[in-house]
Formats: C-alpha cells, sequence, structure tokens
C-alpha cells in the first residue's frame, strides 16, 4: 500500500491552551511512557516489515516535544524504526516556544527532522496569558536562534487574530515582529470557538466576545498585504511561504492524497476509507495494545465524496483545483460532474478559472463556506 504521507500524534501539552479542541491531555511522565508503548504497536501494525517510504512525516499535538528527553528520543527511533527518513521530503515537528532546550534541538536534527512548526499564536506577553499560552515572547527568540544554531532553517510559524480583546493594531505588531525573523514560512488562523474549549464555555455564559466580522477581515486583509509584500506568497488561504518552502505534508491534505493518521484521535485517509481513532488516552492504550487496532469509526469513501473533496479541499490553494489532474484522477472532467454549479459560481464572481485550474476569487474566499457547499452532489 503506497500511502505517501505520515501523520503521528502526540497528545500531551504542559499548559491546555483556552481555545484548543484538539486530542490533549496534561503531560504525565508515566503515561507519556504507556502512550509511547502503544503508538509503536499501533505503527507496527500499519508498517510490520520493511520501513515504509514516506514522503512526509509530520508530528504533532498536543506538544510532540513536551515529553521529556528520553522519551523524545525513543519517539525519533520508533519513527526511524518504521519510516525511511532517508527518503522522506520533509520530516515536520510541532513544538512549543520555550519546550527547546539544545539537547532536544540535536535530537531532533541527528534523527533526520528538517522543518519546525513553533506554535507563536502572538508577540504579546499579556495576550498570551489570556490564551492560556505559558511561553513569553522571549522565548520564541531562544528557541528560533537555537534552532538556527543547530542548522534548523526551515521554520514555520503560527500566528492567530481575532482573539478576545485583541484589535487590529495590536495583530500589526504581531504581524511585523513575526516578519522580522524573515523565516520561509508562516500561517495564521482567526480564533474559532470549539466546543470542549475554556473559550466556549467562557463563551456560552457571556463572559467572553467574539471579534468584530469587520476587524476580523480588515486583519486578514492586513496579513496578506504584508506578507506578500515581504515576498512571502499565499498558496493556500492561510498559509504563506518563500517559494519553495511550502509545507508539503499539508498539501497532501489540500491535494486530497493518502495518509496515515496515528495516535489518540487521529484522522487518517487511506484508499477507500477515512479512519478515526480512539481519542481517551486510557482507551486508546487498552485498545493499541490488545491488537494494534485503536479505531474509533472507518468511514467508507465513494468516488461521490472523493470528488466532493476534491473540490472542498483544492480550492483553499491558491492555485486552486487542476482540470487536468482531476480528469486523471476520476475519468470524468469538472464540467462533466459540476457544470451548472461552476457556471452559477462564475456568474458570482466567486470563482473564476485560469492556466487550467479552477479556484476561489478574493470573493469566493470570503464567502467560502458557502462556494464548498455548491459541490456536495446529490445521491
Amino acid at each position: 500500500m503506497n500511502i505517501p504521507s505520515a501523520y503521528i500524534h502526540i497528545p500531551f501539552c504542559q499548559q491546555i491552551c483556552h481555545y484548543c479542541d484538539f486530542t490533549k491531555f496534561f503531560y504525565n511522565e508515566r503515561l507519556a511512557d504507556e502512550y509511547l508503548e502503544a503508538l509503536e504497536k499501533e505503527i507496527h501494525t500499519y508498517i510490520p516489515d520493511e520501513k515504509a517510504r514516506v514522503r512526509t512525516i509530520f508530528v504533532g499535538g498536543g506538544t510532540p516535544t513536551a515529553v521529556n528527553h528520553q522519551q523524545l528520543e525513543k519517539l525519533l527511533r520508533m519513527i526511524d524504526d518504521h519510516f525511511d527518513i532517508a527518503s522522506c521530503e520533509e520530516y515536520t515537528f510541532e513544538a512549543n516556544p520555550g519546550d527547546l532546550d539544545m539537547e532536544k534541538v540535536w535530537l531532533l536534527r541527528d534523527f533526520g527532522v528538517d522543518r519546525i512548526s513553533l506554535g507563536v499564536q502572538v508577540f504579546d506577553d499579556e495576550m498570551l496569558e489570556k490564551i492560556g499560552r505559558v511561553h513569553k515572547v522571549k522565548d520564541v527568540y531562544t528557541n528560533i536562534d537555537r534552532l538556527l544554531q543547530a542548522g534548523l532553517s526551515n521554520i514555520s510559524i503560527d500566528l492567530m487574530y481575532a482573539l478576545p480583546g485583541q484589535t487590529v493594531e495590536d495583530f500589526e505588531k504581531t504581524i511585523d515582529e513575526a516578519m522580522q525573523f524573515g523565516l520561509p514560512h508562516y500561517s495564521s488562523y482567526s480564533l474559532q470557538i470549539e466546543p470542549k474549549t475554556v473559550f466556549y464555555q467562557r463563551y456560552m455564559k457571556g463572559k467572553l466576545t467574539k471579534a468584530k466580522e469587520d476587524d476580523e477581515a480588515e486583519m486578514y486583509e492586513l496579513l496578506q498585504r504584508k506578507l506578500t509584500a515581504a515576498g512571502a506568497v499565499q498558496y493556500e488561504i492561510s498559509n504563506f511561504a518563500k517559494p519553495g518552502f511550502e509545507s508539503k505534508h499539508n498539501l497532501t491534505y489540500w491535494n486530497n492524497e493518502h495518509y496515515y493518521g496515528i495516535g489518540a484521535g487521529a484522522h487518517g485517509y487511506l484508499p477507500g476509507k477515512r479512519t478515526i481513532n480512539i481519542r481517551p488516552l486510557p482507551a486508546y492504550v487498552k485498545k493499541a495494545e490488545e491488537d494494534g487496532k485503536p479505531l474509533l469509526h472507518e468511514e467508507p469513501i465513494g468516488i461521490k465524496e472523493e470528488m466532493e473533496e476534491e473540490m472542498f479541499l483544492g480550492l483553499r490553494k491558491t492555485q486552486g483545483v487542476s482540470t487536468e489532474r482531476f480528469y486523471q484522477k476520476y475519468g470524468k472532467t469538472l464540467v462533466d460532474v459540476f457544470g451548472n454549479r461552476l457556471t452559477q459560481l462564475k456568474e458570482r464572481s466567486l470563482i473564476d478559472e485560469e492556466a487550467g485550474h479552477i479556484r476561489l476569487t478574493s470573493k469566493g474566499r470570503i464567502l467560502g463556506n458557502e462556494v464548498f457547499q455548491e459541490f456536495l452532489l446529490d445521491d
């Protein structure tokens, strides 16, 4: 089975952020040891013999670097044992500023990790505290310096906007400070208030107010304008990169390609099905220890769903959906499948076509969810 990418989830955090709805648990050394044992059993189920050749590996969380040095080395060695790192084009670890001492940085580099995604969010200590982050702005500088010392220069940082109490001017300062590093990749997301988060509880009690839509739109436009002026190319709705430094792993998702989803709560996409793993940590560990298959649910994916998702995901890219690639994958043209819908969306100036690609217009990006719904096919 030729699967181009692998996502591996490490659910531990030193602190739970107020906005986060990913599978996460407070770090506990014993639980982390048990989890890594279970994780290896799951990986072995997918890859029992020869090392798997994958194009990308992404280790996310939680915070993968929240584990101790011995556990981090065990995790890295486990991945090295099951995947052909030498043939991997991009090997990413997520990290929080403040987690990376030099010993961890050298471990990552020595085991072949070549890309780091830092969860910075804002360059404002007061705001960081308000959203439940434990790092300080100075930690960002320290960790980036350590990474560069070790030759790990392919660094991406995540930024957030439309946070409670955040002004357009506040976000502009964050963008300006982030740009001073001259990094090859930046991601930025507006706050989404998700169930089962601290912010959701506060919002439901009337103790938290969402940002105004006009302010959120202004922050997004500011982000686009400043990063583009600095030479970064917006290749996806929320992602900007210097040419050649686009996230190859995330492009796996947006190109609707297959990937392993490994770890508690992880989602995978394998030929003909999507997989969702058990989320609660004790239940995940128990099931993985039993048979190496800690699945909660498998959803069959037929040609109809594949074509729908090709549009939902592909339209997130600035380049859009390739008409030629669509035909090669499905044996049908976009017009065959979505003819009238394409015409109507073009008439409303929500999509256009250029160089063999269907893509969102500026107006279409603002109304993205409305556009995506138009590509839901009748049974």
